[in-house]
């Protein structure tokens, strides 16, 4: 695994603690962050990313080509946080032929059953995990 594409909304908080951890944790991978909000990709970043933009278009493209797509679970229902994801976006996201390793967040009407009730640097962790297991 080369490519990881970190996709967050909002301010992106989750979206900047990945990547500041695959960075750390995984240093030979690329990290693309595509924030759906300036502040979001901003924040993504700051936290280390190797390239970054904004808006649905971005996540189309780098869509196409990740290894692995690592965000909130809301990049794959359209309208979610708050309005930010496109269908657009989250099609491109759904379609990828990428590992799409998702974060239960239960915010924006949207609750994952079975979800274990966890922090988000916990969550973040657990995504961290499987990125490791998929680079060996």
């Amino acid at each position: 695994m080369k490519n990881i594409l970190v996709i967050d909304g909002q301010g992106g908080r989750i979206g900047a603690m990945l990547v500041a951890e695959i960075k750390k944790r995984l240093p030979s991978c690329e990290v693309t962050a595509v924030g759906t909000n300036v502040l979001a990709t901003g924040a993504m970043l700051k936290a280390g990313a190797d390239n970054g933009a904004t808006g649905e278009n971005p996540v189309v493209v780098a869509a196409r080509t990740a290894d692995a797509i690592v965000g909130p679970i809301g990049i794959v229902i359209a309208d979610s946080l708050f309005g930010e994801v496109t269908e657009k976006m989250a099609a491109a996201v759904g379609k990828s032929p990428a590992e799409k390793i998702l974060i239960p967040i239960n915010k924006c009407r949207t609750f994952v059953a079975g979800g274990s009730d966890h922090t988000a640097a916990e969550y973040v962790a657990l995504a961290i995990r499987k990125l490791e297991e998929m680079e060996e």
